[in-house]
Formats: structure tokens, C-alpha cells, sequence
């Protein structure tokens, strides 16, 4: 009976990631599919091609990327930002959820500040692995400890938070190690195998 629920449960694990992925994938195209069903069919009538929806999805994106990158879309974007940005709860969700993707937006300077470290406590041998978020301390307010130190974030397993620390720069080391895999890797608490090796690559530590 052991072995039996062992077996289950092996399978189970090798489904639900793959099921997931599909089904997510499935809302996503079914959704995208009925919008452009709804907004063709007066145009085209009965003629439509199963693939439209994610055709459209994609060109929809594609020309909003262009139309924020005009100049003066910023103004009209924080107008149209303003009751996102005003509400008290609706204020903290979209402001997290947009500096979080304004972290790495292709605009930011990526070679200064999306950085994987390991962050390591000298006299101790715990590692914890973090991104560097902030390469200087200077214009932060009065009351931070100044010098040659650098903001780190810790993201915590399953995206329930993290923290924020302020380092001297000589505690962190650069690993190889791309950010989203790094922030993928930490959302299940690094369980997963198929994480980049970086053993042969890491420099020595100072």
C-alpha cells in the first residue's frame, strides 16, 4: 500500500505542474478567443480562423508598446494611472505590482542593477541569494548607514514576500545566474533540479 501511494503521489507531482501550465494556457486562449470572435464577427462575419484571438492579443500588446513609447504618453498614462494610484488598497497592490515590473523593464540599466548575489555574513557560512536593487546609499535619507553598501532583496519561497537589507558591498558575490531564473528558483524555495549550475563559473569568494 506504501509503494502504491508513493507512486501516486510521484505521479501526481510530475502531473500537476504540466496540468497547470495547460489550463492556464487554455483560460488564456479561450478568453483571447471569444474578444476577437466578438469584435470580428461583424466585420468578417462567419469567416473566422481558430488563432485570431492570440494573433490579436500579441498585436494588441505589441502597438500599447508602441504607444507608451511615444513622448508626452507619460502624462496621459498617469491620468489614466490615477484612480489605481488614489484608492487605499488598489494603491499598494498596482504600486507593487508595477515597480515589480518596472524592475525589469528592458529601459533599466541591467548591467548595474538586475544582479544575482549570494549574500554572506562574514565569520558565517550561511548563504542566502538575493538581487541587488540598489548599487548606491547616497541619496537615501538621513539615518542610513553610509559608504560602500548596496540594497539587496531577499525574495521568500512562494512569492509570500521578502525582505529588503542594506549590505556593505564586500558581503555580496555575483553568481551567474539570469533574474528570472533566480526569482523562478526562489519561488519553491530552490527544490527544484534543473537550476543553472553555476559551480564551475562562481568566482572565489573575497
Amino acid at each position: 500500500m506504501k509503494r502504491i501511494s508513493q507512486y501516486f503521489f510521484r505521479g501526481l507531482l510530475t502531473a500537476l505542474p504540466l496540468g497547470l501550465t495547460v489550463y492556464l494556457l487554455y483560460v488564456f486562449l479561450h478568453w483571447s478567443e471569444t474578444l476577437a470572435m466578438q469584435l470580428t464577427r461583424p466585420l468578417i462575419g462567419e469567416y473566422y480562423v481558430p488563432g485570431m484571438g492570440l494573433v490579436l492579443g500579441v498585436v494588441c500588446i505589441f502597438l500599447l508598446g508602441i504607444l507608451v513609447s511615444q513622448p508626452g504618453m507619460g502624462k496621459l498614462l498617469s491620468l489614466v494611472e490615477l484612480p489605481f494610484t488614489n484608492l487605499p488598497v488598489v494603491k499598494s497592490i498596482y504600486s507593487s505590482l508595477k515597480d515589480f515590473a518596472d524592475y525589469f523593464s528592458p529601459r533599466r540599466d541591467t548591467a548595474a542593477q538586475q544582479m544575482v548575489v549570494v549574500l554572506k555574513i562574514p565569520g558565517q557560512a550561511l548563504e542566502v541569494v538575493g538581487l541587488v536593487t540598489r548599487q548606491s546609499v547616497d541619496t537615501l535619507p538621513a539615518g542610513f548607514l553610509q559608504g560602500d553598501r548596496v540594497a539587496v532583496y531577499l525574495p521568500m519561497g512562494y512569492m509570500i514576500g521578502g525582505y529588503t537589507v542594506f549590505v556593505p558591498r564586500t558581503w555580496v558575490q555575483q553568481i551567474d545566474m539570469p533574474v528570472e531564473e533566480a526569482m523562478r528558483a526562489s519561488l519553491f524555495a530552490w527544490m527544484s533540479t534543473a537550476t543553472h549550475d553555476t559551480s564551475a563559473t562562481r568566482p572565489p569568494s573575497p
